[in-house]
């Protein structure tokens, strides 16, 4: 890679990462103050994404130590919002599961999101709605390289690369 362009790429990644991060910011602005917290939220997408997951899997996925989620997973099983079984696996372990009602919650919690992201897009043309579409799935790829997400804008509906 000549000199310019590996500076190009710094100077993208840059902006990238300030967008994403105002973009971020902007999305948990959004969320009602009575909404979970973003640990909890983390949690129940990860269940919502992956199913059954032991809180060790968790947290490895979520960067996170496991004695740091303990609290959280309590709370949210005292809620009701997931569910501990014994691991069929290892008697000692335990496998965290998503119920109805977290489901119902998280689902809800995306969707206030999800309906502030698209007013928000609406200044926008479809040309530009494509592009932030390409560009998701590019960060997912990018979040989660083995993830192979599709991209619903890619001409052979197959993952972009």
């Amino acid at each position: 890679m000549r000199a310019d362009q590996a500076e190009t790429r710094r100077q993208v990644a840059a902006e990238t990462r300030r967008a994403i991060t105002s973009l971020a910011r902007r999305l948990r602005t959004e969320r009602p103050p009575d909404a979970l917290s973003s640990n909890k939220v983390s949690v129940l997408g990860h269940l919502y994404r992956h199913g059954s997951s032991t809180p060790t899997q968790i947290a490895v996925a979520e960067h996170q130590q496991p004695q740091s989620l303990t609290r959280v997973f309590a709370e949210l099983e005292d809620e009701g919002l997931i569910a501990r079984t014994p691991s069929p696996l290892d008697r000692r372990a335990s496998v965290l599961d998503l119920t109805p009602a977290g489901r119902e919650l998280l689902t809800r919690d995306m969707a206030a999101r999800d309906r502030w992201l698209s007013t928000a897009m609406d200044g926008l043309n479809e040309t530009e709605v494509q592009v932030i579409g390409l560009a998701a799935a590019l960060l997912t790829e990018l979040a989660d390289p083995g993830s192979g997400s599709p991209h619903p804008y890619a001409p052979t509906g197959g993952a972009v690369r």
